[in-house]
């Protein structure tokens, strides 16, 4: 079944929700699909009120800390070091891709203990090509001697039950996502019975020839149901037209439309599906800097059918709760 298009479409911008009924407090530190730097995919997110919580990929951190302070994304008088030192407590890495990690790598001899989480595919990714004292210094405790120890690799299980993020209060689950032939991940992130989705890459699984977005949205379905998943984190890289050939493992908004709508069919019931936020990011941005792209993909996902959700796009520094 296929229902009107959009219920609302916004910039991102705190939402109208009452505050004691949110779980999740979310500032985009990066929300761009590479091109150019400075605004690459990572997101910190905290429980609603916790000052400690994790990033949800690094390819950007110290400028989009930046520019999050200056949109009051974090406290007044909040310095960036107050960030990267004590409110990231922890990293979620859904694959090893630059505009993923650039930050994580750039920062790490500055930055203060703490661990990575990912599946071992894409900690092994981190230990053998980037911190391996030829790209970068081992600020890991696995690979190339010596080891530097400033990150503890965590390995996830994909599927496996919830693992706790120490002083965050939050616990995380990976799901794979297939990304043009490489690994990619879904972090389905807790705090108690509610959970948010961050999500890295990811092509329709009709174009992978693959069935993990159809495992995924079978694992969330029920919370959806339930009124427990508090938002969606996606991307979406291109506007529409685009051929499948020329994904490179990346939705549109019609592919993510019907992505969305399957995951509508598994929860049987649209009314839990209506106001749903799903928040857009790694848009590929102008080489020239113009709005193009993110004009082209707001009024795409405003138009035609598809699941009553509120698709919200993510600006770089501006904080969201859920």
């Amino acid at each position: 079944m296929r229902h009107s298009a959009v219920a609302a479409l916004a910039c991102a911008a705190p939402l109208s929700a009452d505050a004691a009924s949110r779980a999740f407090d979310v500032v985009p530190l990066g929300v761009e699909g590479g091109v150019v730097e400075g605004s690459t995919s990572a997101w910190f997110i905290a429980r609603r009120g916790q000052e400690q919580g994790l990033a949800c990929d690094a390819g950007t951190l110290v400028p989009g800390i930046r520019a999050a302070i200056a949109k009051g994304g974090f406290p007044t008088g909040t310095r960036p070091s107050d960030v990267l030192h004590r409110r990231i407590g922890a990293y979620l890495i859904t694959h090893p891709h630059l505009d993923h990690v650039a930050g994580l790598v750039m920062v790490s001899p500055d930055d203060s203990p703490k661990p990575i989480f990912a599946l071992p595919d894409v900690n092994a990714a981190l230990a053998a090509d980037y911190f391996n004292w030829s790209a970068w210094p081992n600020m890991g405790d696995r690979g190339r001697p010596p080891l530097l120890g400033r990150y503890h690799y965590q390995d996830l299980t994909p599927g496996a039950p919830p693992v706790p993020v120490e002083q965050s209060g939050l616990t995380v689950t990976a799901f794979p996502l297939s990304h043009s032939g490489a690994l990619s991940t879904a972090f389905l992130i807790r705090a108690g019975e509610e959970a948010l989705l961050c999500m890295g890459d990811t092509g329709p699984d009709a174009v992978e020839h693959s069935a993990r977005l159809t495992s995924l949205w079978q694992a969330v379905a029920p919370l959806v149901r339930a009124g427990h998943l508090r938002a969606i984190i996606i991307e979406t890289s291109y506007p529409d037209p685009r051929k499948d050939a020329e994904l490179f493992g990346h939705l549109t908004p019609s592919w993510l439309k019907r992505e969305l709508a399957r995951l509508g069919d598994l929860v049987g019931e649209p009314a839990k599906m209506a106001g749903l936020p799903v928040v857009i990011g790694h848009i590929k941005p102008s080489v020239d800097g113009g709005p193009q792209n993110v004009e082209a993909i707001k009024r795409q996902l405003s138009e035609g059918d598809g699941p009553p959700v509120r698709y919200i796009i993510a600006e770089q520094g501006r904080s969201l709760a859920f």
